[in-house]
């Protein structure tokens, strides 16, 4: 069995501390900005190199997401900010699009690098692809099921890394503008206002409430409920991946400081003796109370299973 890596979305530095701290192996963080001095609005460059420091010497990984979609006045920014990442000794970035990759080659060549979830990595041609042009692991698309993720690791190099969601939101659809807030407020393209909230409803479907998020990168569209498959960890285990992620955006420190503990339980149950493996419903239950929404196993299996919230 390959090496399994727990992953987990962290805001800020105290996120990331709480993440690894109830056993995260890994920890990600939106770069949501070429800045020199921040990543995103709650984490900054410094928090960057403690948070790093305070992960290496536990033996874990940090990872930087670089998911704004760079136009051509932002090459030169976007290498200087490689530099930054690289001098703080960053693990890994998190690409999403060629033009990003190519520059990264070119400045920090040594850097591990990751193709993120925007990449539409739907198939093992497009894995293959990717790896050819040295891309270490692959975030696979939230639409597959498990017999796709089965068909793309035995058609892929074992050296590629596969890292697929477990556990949060589910981002349906992602464009690199501020759509709304841009359209419905008639702002100039270069302001943004926080704090204003969105939902997409289906006209037959009054009840469920597709929240859309904005901020500097751009307008996210998520799905109703939640992914979890908890109940279902052997079988995503065995299908081939070697990274089970957390989504953790738009949520608080609590949240995911108790969903990456009760999932670190169940993987190391698995781990353990996984022949003996069985679901224990307590998880569902501490999940539960933690996640306010709807729970699904989205698109892996080929019947969906819903758990409904909790009271």
């Amino acid at each position: 069995m390959f090496k399994l890596e727990l992953s987990s979305f962290a805001k800020d530095l105290e996120g990331l501390k709480g993440v690894i701290d109830n056993g995260a192996d890994s920890v990600y963080i939106g770069g949501q900005t070429f800045g020199m001095n921040t990543l995103s609005e709650k984490f900054t460059m410094e928090d960057l190199k403690l948070g790093i420091e305070y992960a290496h010497e536990r033996n874990k990984k940090v990872y930087v997401t670089i998911s704004l979609l760079p136009h051509n006045n932002d090459f030169m920014k976007l290498e200087e900010y490689l530099l930054k990442l690289d001098e703080a000794k960053v693990d890994a970035v998190i690409l999403c699009e060629p033009g990003a990759l190519e520059i990264v080659k070119k400045v920090i060549p040594n850097m591990e690098i990751h193709m993120g979830t925007q990449a539409n990595i739907y198939n093992y041609e497009t894995a293959n692809f990717w790896h050819e042009q040295g891309i270490k692991r692959v975030i696979i698309a939230k639409e597959l099921g498990l017999k796709d993720i089965v068909d793309m690791r035995k058609n892929t190099s074992l050296d590629l890394e596969i890292e697929a969601s477990v556990h949060g939101g589910i981002c349906m659809s992602y464009s690199g503008r501020r759509l709304l807030s841009n359209y419905m407020s008639s702002r100039n393209v270069g302001e943004y206002v926080d704090e204003i909230n969105y939902n997409l409803v289906e006209e037959k479907r009054p009840g469920q409430y597709c929240p859309i998020y904005e901020d500097e990168g751009g307008t996210f569209f998520y799905a109703s409920k939640d992914l979890c498959m908890i109940e279902f960890l052997p079988e995503l285990i065995k299908s081939g991946v070697t990274t089970l992620t957390i989504e953790g955006n738009r949520r608080s420190n609590d949240y995911t400081k108790g969903v990456v503990a009760v999932y670190r339980k169940a993987i190391d149950k698995f781990i353990e003796n996984p022949d003996e493996w069985t679901f224990d419903e307590e998880w569902l239950k501490e999940l539960q109370k933690i996640d306010y929404r709807p729970l699904t196993t989205g698109f892996y299996l080929e019947e969906p299973k819903d758990y409904n919230v909790e009271m």
